[in-house]
């Protein structure tokens, strides 16, 4: 985990904190004594080494002397201990030894040692070696704050570019359901239920945003329908059924080919939130995992909201009539598993649905729903095609009987 600028900055050009560890008092006070010939530095010690981890997580230091033979933890694990820190993977570590063996220098290099003294040490070479280390500590933080600035940069384009992004696809959504008569909140609902049934697929927060985006497109292609057809308020002749169909082809024309992940995801479901999983869907007539996710997704979403909703040409379902249909759909209209987060997710489906309701005013209490015979019930069609419009217009009279 990055620290913040802040952490890891000098206070000012010329201080930085040392930490010397040595168990004997004597070494320790001529090692001090000697780094205090150089400007502007603060010097802790330690006599203890098996605490030299505790006191590196509260302080930060720039750069540690640390004897090898100390009792309790050796001078070689407590650079592992440090360097298994995220805070010190590369501060600059100078190994104190009287040990000139090879082994020992290769196994310290190994555990993250930086540079050695050798005891007994040269006072002016200690202070040349510390002050070496501390000038490429200094520039490891410059960079350090060079990068943190840069990536913070970076990260507040990416999301006012995110933003506009996001502006200007509801605003294309909007503008396109201003064609398809007033359907009120209805591309806000499909968005929302969208999000809701990925996260209950499982899928991760990122992809989930990208379908609550891409949802609000769907019917994006209604811009290439004509007015005749589409705001005609009785059934479609099947010319016109032929030509309200091609909607979805030109979504995808309108959406393929776009680089960004959100335009291909929006592609995906413009084009294929008519299939079936059983194959009797279109345009392509995909059958099962064939369909894209997102696209299986919004299928429900946008189904269940447009059976809810009013429009000119139909009435209301009861909400509890329309969830039967979804659930009645299940492996021939939809995606068995989308549907079972449905039913899984049904109280947070149904806040969505209150709290964005197209009515001024909370409705009363809807009367028991006319039985209606399975038989009746044309296979799951949407609003966009008025495709159960004789059924839907059969509801409504028996309804208000």
């Amino acid at each position: 985990m990055a620290r913040e600028p802040a952490t890891w900055c000098f206070r000012d050009e010329s201080a930085a904190r040392i930490l010397v560890v040595d168990d004997s008092p004597s070494l320790l006070s001529l090692m001090v004594e000697a780094l205090h010939g150089l400007p502007g530095v603060d010097i802790d010690t330690c006599l203890d080494s098996r605490i030299v981890e505790e006191m590196c997580r509260k302080t930060q230091y720039d750069t540690l002397v640390i004897d090898y033979l100390m009792p309790g933890i050796d001078g070689i694990s407590v650079i592992r201990l440090l360097r298994a820190q995220e805070a010190y993977r590369t501060v600059p570590i100078v190994m104190v030894t009287s040990k000139l063996e090879r082994e020992v220098r290769v196994e310290a290099l190994s555990a993250g040692a930086t540079d050695f003294l050798t005891k007994p040490f040269d006072r002016l070479e200690l202070q040349a070696r510390v002050a070496n280390l501390l000038s490429l500590r200094r520039a490891q933080v410059r960079l350090t704050c060079w990068a943190d600035e840069l990536n913070g940069t970076v990260k507040r384009a990416v999301q006012t570019v995110a933003r506009r992004e996001e502006e200007m696809i509801w605003r294309l959504a909007r503008a396109m359901e201003m064609r398809d008569d007033d359907t009120g909140h209805h591309i806000s609902r499909v968005a929302e239920i969208s999000r809701t049934l990925a996260r209950g697929l499982g899928h991760d927060e990122h992809w989930c945003h990208m379908v609550y985006l891409a949802a609000p497109l769907h019917d994006v292609g209604k811009i290439g329908v004509t007015d005749s057809i589409l705001r005609k308020p009785g059934r479609l002749d099947d010319d016109e059924l032929v030509e309200m169909r091609r909607h979805v082809e030109h979504g995808n024309r309108i959406l393929q080919g776009g680089s960004s992940e959100l335009l291909q995801v929006a592609a995906n479901i413009a084009r294929h939130h008519h299939e079936k999983w059983d194959g009797s869907g279109y345009p392509d007539g995909l059958v099962g995992e064939a369909i894209p996710l997102e696209a299986r997704i919004v299928a429900v979403a946008d189904v269940f909201d447009a059976l809810c909703s009013r429009r000119p040409y139909k009435p209301a379902w009861p909400r509890e009539t329309a969830v039967a249909e979804i659930l009645r759909g299940a492996g021939r209209h939809f995606d068995p598993a989308c549907v079972e987060a449905f039913i899984r997710l049904l109280p947070d489906i149904e806040e969505i649905m209150t709290r964005l309701s197209d009515e001024p005013t909370a409705a009363p209490p809807a009367a028991e729903p006319p039985a209606i015979e399975p038989a009746t019930i044309v296979s799951i069609a949407t609003e966009a095609e008025r495709e159960p419009a004789a059924v839907v217009f059969a509801l409504g009279r028996r309804a208000s009987r």
